[in-house]
């Protein structure tokens, strides 16, 4: 074969001198096909393997870790809770609608795979800044897909995160989460054991649409990505919804051994992956693969990554019972091989064999590549940068206004507003919190979800920028009373054959592991996304954190809002004076640099166990984590949140600025009736955690004073103008 032909599916020649000794033969059109998919970044994770192995897995809680479609975790009671987080970057920038919208599918079928049922979604995204009209454009499109695929599920999607930043421009991060519920005993795997067991494909028309989709998503974008368009998969969230349905009775009629979603890669990645999990084989024939387009090649048919289809493999005998569910659904279901004995994938057409490869070979021997780590030189630069010189603001009041109105920190209310967030009628807090809250039906119990993660102090620090957005998302479940349990992750990184590239991914994923092993929140699955740069440039490396956990009784969760009169504010934890990778840094003084904000584990451990322990016991009317703007935007938030101002005195040594909009980790704000603060103040004091009485809710501003100095008084009603008009006047352009 031409060195060009293969090169352009994305081997390398070495990857394919490879192919040729494990197959003791040149191989076919077909074959180079199926192997440059499933030996691509996206599917085979040939530069991280070896890193991903540092991530704890292992918990009682955790019934499936990493290798299945989705991670599952105990929640109690013969229940679990089914969940997972991917990218869908690359088809986003090209197509902002279909590229997020068929996110959201494939995501969601990765749950009901597992015999779940979906019950919610997340995301997490990332933008250009909105001063540019591609970035709006771009946004609108990714907003409109997540809104119209979850939407027509009906499924709710009930919390997320947006940030923009310059080094997103041209390449957005587009993640999505999605969570479902099951019982333990409905728990299925996407396996293909049983030899002679029937093979069927179930669901839509296979098309042309994704063709070499994986290999789009391992390489960096470039002006001539736009070409890729025909890469990028188009939805049906309807088929979906019938898919979802009619899998799930086929679950429950317990007439099947395994399912695979036909994701990445398509019928090549769901056969191979589940021959490979049994170590069995399989043999198709393409010529039985239900088809919408005229003309296709066996090649075409196998690498299409058409969205709404499933492979499965029935029970024994119960092929017909599949196949009647499946009409009664309006969907496709036919025979299209078998299971066989000796490993190997025979793929033919009319019964003419076209490609025939080791399933292990597709997955368990793609290469692994130990890439070289360099610390980028830009570092030392940067974390020495000396802010003793930085002008101190004249007026406190019209920055923390100007905060308030960065689109980092503004209101995302344009957004999720664009969401049916309530369908379901099990979210009991949606977006807009520190965490989402949903009951599990029949139960106490609720679930909080929240994904989490800060590309900046990954780009100042990535190790110490991995373990901050652990931990940052485990304080957000524990401001509303949950106690996290595990997490999934999304890992976006540039191109990881440049050095530079390779160590921040190294280090961000030790800083992951360190937070996880410390809160006890094991790593259930995930995705990483590898070569999001274009034109040579990358975007910040921004490790993605997705956390579930679990309120025992959802009636004693706690919110962000301040409630009442006269209740007193107290803050755990520390203000250090760390004013690197601030939003107030950047906004403010224009400047990207310095450290990110220190992090000790202990004392975060500490002050979320009592943040949690106080709100179980009633003693806590509000509670927010003190985050990206530091204590005065924590402040207005809630102040917002609960349309009641407070009165706040800080004693404090402090420079004003580094006071107020310092971002120092492991804080969290408390307010809590006047009978119960002596409780709190002990509490606190009993586990060792830092604590000041810094005021209390009253009136309708928010005024602050240091060392009984003023330093501002705004009206909440104009933090509230600012903070939730910003993003819709920026996106009307």
């Amino acid at each position: 074969m031409e060195p060009e032909v293969y090169r352009n599916m994305g081997l390398t020649d070495e990857e394919y001198e490879k192919i040729k000794e494990i197959l003791g033969r040149e191989p076919n059109y077909v074959e180079v096909g199926m192997f440059s998919v499933m030996w691509s970044e996206h599917c085979g994770y040939k530069n991280s393997r070896p890193v991903l192995k540092l991530f704890p897995t292992d918990a009682p809680w955790v019934l499936q870790g990493p290798g299945e479609n989705a991670g599952i975790i105990d929640i109690g009671d013969g229940q679990a809770v089914v969940f997972k987080i991917e990218s869908h970057n690359h088809p986003s920038a090209i197509e902002p609608f279909q590229g997020s919208a068929t996110g959201v599918g494939g995501i969601v079928r990765d749950i009901f795979t597992m015999g779940a049922r979906p019950i919610a979604l997340l995301d997490s995204l990332r933008f250009g800044t909105l001063d540019d009209p591609r970035t709006r454009y771009i946004m609108n499109g990714v907003v409109e897909g997540i809104s119209f695929y979850g939407n027509c599920l009906g499924l709710p999607t009930v919390a997320g995160e947006v940030y923009f930043d310059r080094s997103y421009a041209g390449n957005p991060l587009v993640n999505a989460m999605a969570v479902g519920l099951i019982n333990q005993k409905d728990i299925r795997r996407g396996t293909a054991s049983g030899v002679g067991n029937s093979v069927m494909v179930i669901g839509a028309k296979t098309g042309r649409d994704g063709i070499h989709g994986a290999t789009f998503a391992s390489e960096e974008l470039s002006e001539d990505s736009e070409e890729r368009r025909p890469s990028v998969q188009v939805g049906d969230p309807f088929r979906e919804k019938l898919l979802i349905e009619a899998s799930l009775e086929i679950i429950k009629e317990d007439l099947i051994i395994g399912m695979q979603d036909m994701g990445a890669a398509g019928l090549t990645s769901s056969s191979c992956e589940m021959a490979s999990r049994a170590n069995t084989g399989m043999e198709i024939d393409v010529a039985l693969v239900p088809r919408r387009e005229e003309g296709m090649t066996p090649y075409e048919v196998m690498l299409s990554e058409s969205q709404e289809r499933m492979l499965v493999v029935p029970k024994k005998g119960s092929e017909e019972k599949v196949r009647a569910i499946c009409e009664r659904w309006g969907l496709d279901a036919v025979t299209i091989g078998k299971v066989t004995a000796d490993g190997i994938m025979r793929i033919k057409d009319n019964g003419e064999l076209v490609a025939e490869v080791p399933a292990k070979a597709l997955t368990d021997e793609c290469p692994v590549y130990e890439r070289e780590r360099l610390r980028p030189a830009y570092l030392n630069e940067l974390q020495e940068k000396d802010f003793s010189s930085l002008a101190e603001p004249k007026d406190y009041g019209a920055v923390l206004l100007e905060l308030l109105a960065s689109p980092n920190l503004a209101s995302k209310e344009w957004i999720y507003r664009q969401y049916d967030y309530m369908v379901r009628t099990d979210t009991v807090a949606g977006p807009g919190g520190d965490a989402a809250i949903l009951r599990v039906k029949g139960t106490k119990k609720g679930l909080g979800l929240t994904t989490d993660g800060n590309g900046r102090y990954c780009y100042l620090d990535p190790e110490l920028g991995g373990a901050i957005a652990v931990a940052e998302a485990a304080r957000n479940l524990s401001c509303t009373g949950v106690k996290p349990l595990g997490i999934t992750n999304c890992l976006n990184f540039g191109n990881p054959e440049k050095p530079e590239v390779a160590w921040q991914f190294y280090q961000a994923v030790i800083g992951m592991s360190k937070a996880c092993k410390a809160l006890q929140t094991p790593v259930t699955g995930g995705n990483v996304s590898f070569y999001n740069e274009i034109k040579e440039k990358a975007v910040y490396p921004t490790p993605v954190v997705g956390m579930v956990g679990l309120i025992k009784d959802i009636e004693k969760r706690c919110s962000l809002a301040f409630q009442n009169e006269n209740d007193v504010l107290i803050l755990l934890g520390e203000t250090l004076p760390e004013i690197g990778g601030s939003e107030y840094l950047e906004v403010i003084h224009h400047q990207v640099a310095g450290k990110p904000p220190q992090l000790d584990l202990e004392k975060e451990v500490a002050v979320q166990e009592m943040t949690r322990q106080a709100i179980a016991e009633g003693l806590v009317t509000a509670a927010h984590d003190c985050a990206e703007g530091g204590l005065a935007i924590t402040l207005a938030e809630s102040a917002i949140a609960g349309k009641l101002g407070a009165r706040v005195n800080l004693d404090s040594s402090l420079r004003p600025d580094y006071l107020l909009f310092s971002e120092s980790q492991s804080r969290i704000l408390l307010a809590v009736p006047p009978a119960a603060k002596e409780k709190v103040l002990n509490m606190a004091k009993e586990k060792g955690v830092p604590v000041a009485v810094i005021g209390h809710c009253s009136g309708d501003s928010l005024e602050v004073c240091i060392n009984g100095d003023k330093v501002f008084d705004v009206d909440v009603e104009e933090m509230e103008k600012k903070w939730r008009e910003s993003i819709p006047a920026l996106m009307a352009g």
